[in-house]
């Protein structure tokens, strides 16, 4: 009956927040969105102030409400911006509620209240995903960040299912491996971890975060002339530039992605 409820409720709240007239709607974007917003950078006070504009006339209009807030979240003024994003899921959960789950995720790091996000969404079906990957893989992220690495592998594991069968012919993107390898990196299935980061490697060679937790299982493992190698290589591919290529990582870094800081000590304990 929860779940009955609940949809209903969001059906409910989708319905309101297309009440408005597609003409009028139109207009007031082209007059404070297109023809103004968007004429300066989304950091500056005139973005702010011409989404007041058209929200005085469309208060209802949930696309203006995750449009204000998004400036917020690339500027790391979460609870800021997440006062508007909660009202643009209001007016349409359909269209925002998994956006919000991975800004939860990704940028403010609420990884319980992200899974509740994404799993909400899941009920709804109405996207297959967001930010160009499955549901599965940020509940996999989260769970990762909680310290809970069997779930984090049955939803990444799920993720890379879902790949396979949406996709067959295509590739595995390089971060499943990625991060699968993280969860047994974690767990001390060093054997294991390896497998993962050199798939990920086959599918971005030059990514300098596998060869850095590669480099360190290999440590664990006592085989330190192939950590050197490892290592060498993360420290090359990481000053090229290669790393976790999201595009939301200039705004925020990845779980697990790696920092300069970071090389020091396995420098120092290979002798590089």
């Amino acid at each position: 009956m929860k779940t009955a409820s609940f949809l209903l409720l969001c059906l409910l709240l989708t319905l309101a927040g297309h009440t408005q007239s597609p003409p009028l709607k139109d207009s007031i974007e082209k007059k404070y969105i297109t023809n103004g917003a968007w004429h300066y950078h989304y950091f500056s006070k005139e973005w702010q102030l011409y989404l007041d504009s058209a929200l005085a006339v469309l208060p209802d209009e949930a696309e203006f409400w995750q449009l204000k807030a998004m400036p917020y979240f690339k500027q790391r003024k979460y609870e800021v911006g997440m006062v508007y994003l909660d009202k643009a899921v209001q007016l349409n959960p359909a269209e925002y509620l998994d956006y919000r789950a991975f800004i939860k995720c990704i940028f403010q790091k609420s990884y319980h209240a992200a899974i509740a996000d994404f799993e909400a969404a899941e009920r709804l079906s109405t996207h297959q995903g967001v930010m160009d990957h499955s549901y599965s893989f940020y509940i996999g992220l989260s769970y990762l960040q909680l310290n809970q690495y069997d779930s984090a592998r049955y939803y990444l594991q799920q993720c890379m299912t879902e790949r396979q069968q949406q996709c067959k012919e295509a590739p595995m993107h390089f971060l499943y491996d990625f991060y699968m390898g993280i969860a047994d990196y974690e767990t001390a299935q060093y054997d294991s971890a390896i497998t993962h980061f050199n798939m990920a490697l086959r599918h971005y060679p030059d990514f300098s975060d596998a060869s850095y937790y590669k480099a360190i299982c290999l440590i664990k493992l006592n085989r330190q002339e192939e950590a050197k190698l490892s290592m060498v290589k993360s420290i090359h591919d990481y000053k090229q530039g290669y790393t976790i290529n999201e595009d939301n990582v200039v705004y925020e870094p990845y779980p697990y992605q790696v920092r300069p800081w970071l090389f020091s000590y396995y420098k120092k304990l290979l002798g590089l």
